[in-house]
């Protein structure tokens, strides 16, 4: 079997395979899209639209394409993709571009540059811890569009961690892993092979995340200084925006070996000189400042939460592995060591961990996992004039696994024929609120926490039709739903007045 892994990144993309020969993983090279990092093959994730085709990778950032058609130029679509707010459709050449649609160019593109040197029999695909299931929904028609042969998902923490467990059986490792778009945690456990028996099991132990990266440091870096110099990026053109990003980003990268660093761009254009300077204190200070660290020890915290629940002391975990981009940045390196002490704490191959350890996966004959969000039924009150929720799986729940009560339903108007749910995903999010007065001095900096839910699919889920049709005040259905090793919630529906089966197991959704 010839198994590929993709790293689908918001910052690079990394396809994985393990050699023939050497039995040993590499990632794979593809011409000009292509870039080397730190020894490591990746393909920058940035797109832009020609009107014969695409540019995508190394291609757009070497030749600097996205400064000389910013209205083409895409990055950071991976980010939008997960994120509640997506920026608006934009129409180029008479066509119109959804977020959705750039990036499922830029895997075609990749795909038939995949095809062209190898024809995989299966590919793993990973996903941020806390993606939510639209962006899974979307990544899965992806896979049918382009026929991808017998697709896995892994969330990226947990596939990082499979790769170091794998090779150390009984152990527990926490992988951190920060890259360009989200924080992702995942504590596991590997269980050898039972008698007679030749790959190993893999457990879940815990999980978290936080939607912040990368991306958002480099912002950050550029953000301070405008805001030191008098200015915004509301007062500077798009190009030198740009610009100030491709530099904070190569600086950020140069002050994980050094302390002092700075970088300087002339705009020919607009006669601007620019000069960015940091050093690792006002660096830490930004990270701060920003919510950055904070975000990360509640992420942490989180964790080390939900295994202290199932008997877990901290002292239990055996590696804490750094992995990611963002992972190299020292501030982020000091709070890990000073969670867990240098002895444990590894930063061994940042940016290829996650890709390597999804091939890991053909070691592992089953995977115990967990659900990282919280699904519920969303229901309105006219009493209170607002939503209420009711629980069904709580976040953490083992799966395959029924819940333990069925819930019964009436109708909501009389004669009403078909009953019909708002399923959807709840979790707790956090966001930095930062404010600085005219100027520029910080007046406030928070780090705050709120519920989140959405809705499963478009909307509300039809989950059986009533024949005869429901009255007012009667109790018509019970409903029993159950998560599956495959992480579909799917649900079995009686009917009290026929007292026949209407639905029998039936999938309603596909988790993440």
């Amino acid at each position: 079997m010839s198994t590929i892994a993709i790293d689908f990144g918001t910052s690079n993309t990394i396809v994985a395979y393990v050699d023939p020969v050497t039995q040993q993983p590499r990632t794979m090279e593809f011409g000009s899209w292509s870039r080397s990092l730190a020894g490591v093959m990746t393909v920058p994730t940035l797109l832009v639209v020609q009107p014969e085709g695409v540019a995508i990778g190394e291609e757009v950032r070497s030749q600097r394409l996205g400064m000389a058609q910013p209205d083409r130029y895409f990055a950071m679509f991976k980010r939008d993709l997960v994120a509640d707010f997506q920026p608006p459709d934009r129409v180029i050449d008479g066509q119109t571009y959804p977020i959705e649609a750039v990036a499922e160019r830029f895997l075609t593109a990749l795909w038939a540059a995949i095809t062209a040197q190898v024809q995989p029999t299966q590919v793993i695909l990973t996903v941020p811890t806390g993606a939510f299931e639209p962006y899974l929904t979307w990544f899965r028609g992806v896979a049918d569009r382009l026929n991808w042969p017998n697709p896995v998902w892994l969330d990226e923490a947990t596939a990082a961690a499979l790769g170091y467990a794998a090779a150390a059986v009984g152990d527990r490792h926490l992988v951190v892993d920060c890259g360009g778009g989200t924080v992702d945690l995942s504590l596991v456990r590997t269980i050898a092979p039972q008698v007679g028996q030749t790959l190993i099991q893999a457990e879940v132990l815990a999980k978290s995340d936080a939607a912040i990266g990368g991306v958002d440091v480099d912002i950050w870096l550029v953000e301070d200084y405008l805001r030191r110099n008098g200015m915004s990026r509301s007062t500077i053109s798009p190009v030198s925006w740009q610009t100030l990003l491709e530099m904070a980003e190569r600086l950020k990268i140069r002050l994980s070996v050094e302390d002092l660093v700075k970088d300087s761009w002339f705009d020919d254009e607009l006669l601007m000189a620019y000069e960015l300077q940091f050093d690792r204190a006002q660096f830490a200070e930004i990270l701060e400042t920003q919510q950055f660290l904070e975000q990360l020890r509640q992420a942490i915290d989180e964790v080390l939460t939900i295994a202290f629940d199932q008997g877990i002391q901290k002292s239990d975990i055996d590696r804490v592995l750094l992995v990611g981009g963002s992972s190299q940045i020292p501030a982020v390196q000091q709070l890990v060591v000073a969670y867990f002490g240098r002895s444990r704490v590894k930063l061994d191959q940042p940016l290829v961990a996650v890709a390597y350890g999804a091939l890991a996966l053909a070691q592992v004959s089953a995977i115990q996992d967990q659900l990282r969000h919280g699904y519920a039924i969303r229901l309105w009150d006219p009493d209170r004039r607002d939503h209420q929720y009711f629980p069904l799986f709580e976040a953490g729940t083992r799966y395959p696994c029924d819940r333990a009560e069925a819930l019964t339903l009436q109708v909501a108007i009389e004669g009403q024929t078909e009953i019909r749910l708002d399923l959807g995903e709840c979790a707790m999010q956090m966001q930095a609120e930062v404010i600085y007065d005219a100027t520029g001095r910080l007046i406030k900096s928070q780090l705050n926490r709120a519920s989140a839910f959405r809705s499963i699919g478009a909307g509300e889920i039809c989950v059986a039709r009533l024949e005869p049709p429901g009255q007012l005040g009667v109790d018509r259905v019970v409903v029993q739903f159950a998560v599956t090793a495959a992480r579909m919630l799917v649900v079995t529906v009686r009917d009290l007045v026929t007292q026949q089966v209407l639905v029998d197991g039936a999938m309603v959704a596909q988790l993440v």
